[in-house]
């Protein structure tokens, strides 16, 4: 690995560094919390009463970082861009999965409020002791596509996630050239 003395880091803005990494957390816990609710039988009291309740909260809150994030970033002259040390791919596929991971951190949320929204049997969408308005009409079949949706562009988020840390780790550790490392932009 080549030791370049003088490289220097084009950070991004604290705020995002920030709303960066209170992000990360509330994904990755949804995610969990997702795949281990679902998992949970019906009679299991804490899936309805603890997890479901809490998951839509928290999903609010994610929605609202991403909302909050992407307001600052056009709000901002110029970020940072990939590193001209890596390759042309790289390059591309770096955008490409940003831009696919915030359009993905939009929607999945704005599916599982549809899905709450439309389910006959939901108590309505929770967010930290108030009830959201439910904005879209009760109806089942509606709900088994948002749910279908949510779940699908879930894991398809997960899989972007798991590519960008693959490449912060690759860029990090593997690469040749000490200005591809891409982690100290968001330290």
């Amino acid at each position: 690995m080549e030791h370049a003395e003088n490289v220097t880091i084009e950070r991004y803005p604290r705020s995002l560094r920030i709303l960066h990494w209170i992000r990360a957390v509330l994904i990755l816990g949804l995610i969990w919390a997702g795949w281990h609710m679902t998992s949970l039988a019906d009679e299991v009291p804490a899936k309805y009463e603890l997890y479901y309740p809490w998951h839509k909260s928290f999903g609010v809150l994610a929605f609202l970082v991403v909302i909050v994030q992407l307001a600052i970033r056009m709000r901002t002259p110029k970020l940072p861009e990939p590193p001209e040390t890596l390759d042309r791919y790289e390059q591309v596929l770096s955008k490409v999965v940003h831009r696919a991971m915030y359009a993905l951190l939009v929607v999945v949320p704005l599916m599982g409020y549809s899905m709450s929204s439309t389910y006959t049997m939901s108590d309505g969408v929770f967010f930290f002791g108030t009830d959201l308005p439910e904005l879209l009409p009760k109806n089942d079949d509606w709900f088994a596509v948002f749910q279908w949706l949510h779940k699908v562009l879930a894991y398809t988020l997960l899989g972007l996630i798991a590519l960008h840390v693959a490449g912060t780790i690759k860029h990090r550790f593997f690469d040749r050239d000490r200005a591809s490392d891409v982690l100290p932009r968001m330290l």
